[in-house]
């Protein structure tokens, strides 16, 4: 180990931390000198998103400290942002080990700055947070969640007043002022626990009218009531609100998977708790073909990500993939508004530039102005508070499984998304179809497009430097023909620049610099090559597309697709 790793330990163990964590440091000095290494040989990184790692010891972990740490320098800059106001937060959490203790330290800390803080009673999903904070009139927020990771992970995702994720200037502001706080010894940790008000049932009342506002066919769902609904909550937060929702919306045959009801942050029913794994909705799956349901539903541990199940035309049960999850909703969001009457010429709808083309193409046949931007929630937010006085966005998605219906949430809804979908769903039994059915017309009339990933994890202190040497190579010297296509196009977000491989013709790309690299090929495949800003991970997403004129077609069509891809993901060596 490096001096300056052992430097940093002896701080830790003769600092004011506390004998626990003093005493979990030298097991770690005997036991497993490796992860000692590994939990100090840099800090946690406060990204652009907040905070996201292993839980234990160390600067490298998340922990009180690495948290209390974040929350100072948060705090200095809310204060520096906002020095003629009383600044408000609001905080939440979900169900991951260590979470209410996150969320607790975290009120603490503010609370001591003289910040009024908000702290949900319990478990709550996080677009709560986010909609408690454009209710509340907060200046920020936090929630402490990793997501769907693992279970050894836990997170920290700050919010700015808008009830979104930060973005620039403030995510760099607030990079700045946490890494200027260099000692425990700088973070007030007690002292203001009067500033601290306990929040529960009204703000889930006023949650929960917001979303039952969102219905467009109310009149079909209490014909349709006793659709036949199975939900997950994965062990998660999403029992909290997703339930009693439904129940609003008019529902009154839905059947929550018992085996995972229960909140439990070490997810014990599955190896990852996100509801875009076949084995995560595996127990929902055989619940949702037992009773012959209509529709199945998961929400990851903080319910902003919504995975789904429905029938195929054979009759099985399949899971859809976000692109195709973020299809349905927009068609039906777009559809319904238009036949109700209530659709609006300024009308927008959002998506990113990972997520399918199939969006665009839907959107603006219906004369609805399509935005596409960065991956993330917080771009799509950013978007509509740019354009909220003057267009009116309906709906957002990204393929990741995340929905944002409305803009009285400015994060990704799972809550909401599960009520659109059944609301969906509802709809086209009463008129005789199965969502699946409406999948296939809608890829009869805009092009049958589909879309794949592969996630590529690089572990250890080395991952971070490999994944970057991958991307210098695509971005340097990048493939002159895929899967035997000519690449067209060549897209690099972080320099914001396109160009034509061909033609040579070069433009710049509108849009904030992101480390992402896009492919475009002359048969208009689209690859995307874009590292996590939060895991050692690099993702590469697929887009492929061909003309369906029949549902009788669509298994040639989908086989030729998929072999499409798998010919892409060979010839880019990924597999």
């Amino acid at each position: 180990m490096a001096a300056n790793y052992l430097d940093t330990v002896n701080i830790w163990l003769n600092g004011n931390y506390d004998a626990a964590t003093k005493e979990a440091i030298q097991q770690l000095q005997k036991e497993n000198p490796t992860e000692l290494e590994e939990s100090f040989y840099r800090s946690l990184e406060f990204g652009t998103g907040g905070l996201r790692g292993i839980m234990g010891v160390g600067t490298n972990r998340m922990n009180k400290y690495t948290v209390g740490m974040a929350t100072q320098g948060f705090a200095n800059y809310l204060k520096k942002s906002f020095p003629a106001e009383d600044i408000k937060v609001a905080i939440g959490h979900d169900s991951r080990n260590n979470s209410r203790f996150f969320a607790e330290t975290t009120a603490n800390v503010f609370a001591a700055n003289g910040i009024k803080v908000y702290l949900f009673e319990a478990l709550r999903p996080t677009p709560e947070l986010s909609f408690a904070i454009r209710t509340l009139g907060c200046q920020g927020g936090v929630v402490c969640t990793a997501s769907h990771n693992p279970k050894e992970y836990n997170g920290y995702k700050a919010y700015w007043n808008d009830g979104a994720q930060l973005v620039p200037p403030h995510d760099k502001n607030v990079i700045k002022e946490v890494e200027a706080i260099h000692s425990v010894d700088e973070v007030k940790w007690s002292g203001g626990e009067a500033n601290i008000v306990i929040m529960g049932k009204d703000m889930d009342d006023q949650y929960i009218q917001m979303v039952k506002d969102l219905s467009v066919y109310p009149e079909v769902i209490a014909k349709q009531h006793d659709l036949k609904i199975v939900y997950t909550p994965i062990h998660g937060s999403g029992i909290m609100l997703v339930p009693p929702v439904l129940k609003a919306y008019g529902f009154t045959n839905v059947t929550v998977v018992e085996e995972q009801a229960t909140p439990d942050g070490n997810f014990p029913t599955v190896a990852y708790p996100n509801p875009e794994e076949r084995e995560t909705m595996s127990i929902g799956l055989k619940k949702a073909k037992a009773l012959d349901a209509d529709i199945l539903l998961g929400t990851d541990p903080d319910a902003d990500r919504v995975g789904i199940g429905v029938k195929n035309h054979k009759g099985e049960w399949v899971l859809m993939n976000g692109n195709q999850t973020l299809i349905l909703a927009f068609a039906y969001l777009i559809e319904a508004r238009k036949k109700k009457g209530i659709a609006q010429p300024n009308d927008i709808a959002v998506s990113t530039i990972v997520s399918t083309e199939m969006a665009r193409v839907l959107s603006e046949q219906n004369n609805v102005k399509y935005y596409s931007v960065l991956t993330g929630f917080k771009w799509i937010a950013s978007l509509i508070a740019a354009k909220e006085s003057t267009e009116n966005y309906i709906i957002g998605g990204e393929e990741s499984f995340g929905l944002m219906i409305g803009d009285k949430v400015r994060d990704k809804d799972s809550v909401s998304a599960v009520a659109l979908l059944c609301e969906m769903a509802a709809y086209e039994k009463a008129n005789g179809r199965s969502l699946f059915d409406k999948l296939i017309e809608l890829y009869i009339q805009y092009g049958f497009y589909y879309e794949n990933l592969i996630s590529i994890t690089k572990k250890g202190m080395n991952g971070q430097k490999e994944i970057a040497e991958m991307m210098e190579g695509y971005r340097s010297n990048p493939p002159s023909t895929i899967n035997g296509s000519r690449v067209a196009e060549l897209l690099d977000y972080e320099l914001s620049v396109g160009k034509n491989l061909i033609t040579g013709e070069s433009w710049k790309i509108e849009l904030p610099k992101s480390n992402v690299l896009q492919f475009v090929l002359e048969d208009g495949s689209k690859i995307s090559a874009r590292p996590s800003g939060t895991e050692p991970k690099i993702k590469f997403y697929f887009s492929v597309k061909t003309d369906l004129q029949n549902k009788e077609e669509f298994d040639e069509k989908y086989t030729l697709l998929e072999e499409k891809i798998n010919g892409i993901v060979a010839d880019m060596g990924l597999r």
